[in-house]
């Protein structure tokens, strides 16, 4: 090697740290700090949640970006305000007079009780699929959050160098592209991080097994009953958590039911199986925003249509990390407990193959009858 000269090693992938960033940015983001978004073609945005977007906080955003900020919510929120028709984009709203904190929150959380139409002037556009204000909104996703945000684009003439702008602001940045492959690259960075064998009422050959992404974010349970054997389809549930259900048996769902019927099923037929225990509360929307969705019901709103409310989607459950966990754990073909065919399809589509769909009902009672002719009225699931 000439004199001089030495070697910098470069990483064969960003993909660890594009996991790290977007853990770093939804931090902030759940903190209520503002988090800077480098979007397709020279584009920059300042993002604060929603449920953080003080007077204080959009002053600041203001002041740093040099120009008005907007809100943004996903179409199917839009839709309830009277503004879009729906789908599955995002909606960028200016509203004229410019926005207060306040106007943020009413008009991103359906619990405000914000009248429609809108007593307001408010305009609608379409954001780019992949530019600044999606990303923001799979963030918020990701954060387990409300939806919505309140974004300004960065017209400082300061900002040539965003990261320098960014970093004297003392802000994060990350890539709008990192976001939306996040789901992709955290579930393919799964990897088990403890095990113990946890006998359990009617199943005592149980492991447990934690699987952990590589960004350190919330870990995913495997149950491996018995000694099933990898050359055939082995019978498995994919049960995504739920505090109320599982653990304090409430009658809303029918999730505890599911768990411990699962576990009874499984064990009773002798040849072994597995359930995942994903941690994907409330079809993947997050606790706070599954109580909020209690609310929503309880004002005479359906399980569809309280998520809607909120702006999310139906299910916004990924089976990724079910189809990675099932690869680690040497298993390619499945008999699937469940009356969901989007369980059934979706692990299909990550590269699992569904040799059986098994019936997998419970009896319904007076407090979740509703919540269960919805599953089959509007969710497509089987009686």
């Amino acid at each position: 090697m000439p004199s001089g000269r030495r070697l910098i090693p470069v990483p064969a992938t960003r993909q660890p740290l594009s996991l790290l960033t977007v853990d770093r940015a939804v931090g902030d983001l759940r903190r209520g700090q503002p988090v800077v978004f480098q979007g397709p073609g020279g584009s920059a945005a300042v993002v604060v949640a929603a449920e953080a977007a003080t007077g204080q906080r959009l002053d600041a955003l203001r002041d740093m970006a040099q120009t008005e900020p907007e809100i943004a919510v996903t179409a199917r929120r839009a839709a309830v305000l009277g503004l879009s028709g729906g789908g599955l984009k995002v909606m960028v709203l200016t509203v004229a007079d410019g926005v207060t904190g306040e106007l943020v929150r009413e008009l991103s959380d359906p619990l405000s009780k914000v009248t429609v139409p809108l007593r307001f002037p408010v305009t609608c556009r379409e954001a780019p699929t992949h530019g600044c204000a999606s990303a923001a909104i799979k963030l918020c996703k990701t954060a387990r959050l409300l939806p919505a945000a309140a974004i300004a684009e960065v017209r400082d003439p300061d900002a040539a160098d965003l990261a320098q702008w960014a970093a004297r602001r003392n802000l994060f940045i990350t890539d709008a592209g990192d976001v939306f492959q996040y789901d992709h690259i955290a579930a393919q960075f799964l990897h088990p991080v403890g095990e113990a064998r946890v006998p359990l009422q009617g199943a005592e050959q149980t492991r447990v097994i934690a699987f952990r992404p590589q960004d350190g974010g919330l870990e995913h349970l495997a149950l491996v009953f018995g000694t099933p054997s990898p050359e055939s389809p082995v019978l498995t549930r994919l049960h995504s958590e739920c505090f109320t259900g599982d653990l304090l048996g409430s009658l809303r769902c029918d999730c505890g039911d599911q768990l411990r019927g699962a576990i009874r099923e499984i064990n009773s037929r002798g040849e072994g199986g597995v359930l995942l225990y994903l941690a994907q509360e409330g079809r993947g929307i997050g606790l706070v925003n599954k109580l909020r969705a209690y609310t929503l019901q309880d004002n005479g709103f359906d399980t569809v249509d309280a998520n809607e409310q909120l702006g999310f989607d139906a299910d916004e459950r990924v089976y990724l990390p079910a189809a990675q966990m099932l690869r680690h754990l040497g298993f390619r073909r499945v008999r699937l407990l469940t009356n969901n065919p989007a369980k059934v399809d979706g692990l299909i589509r990550c590269g699992i193959t569904v040799d059986e769909r098994v019936p997998h009902a419970f009896p319904s009672n007076r407090h979740n009858e509703v919540y269960l002719r919805t599953k089959v009225e509007r969710g497509g699931h089987f009686s």
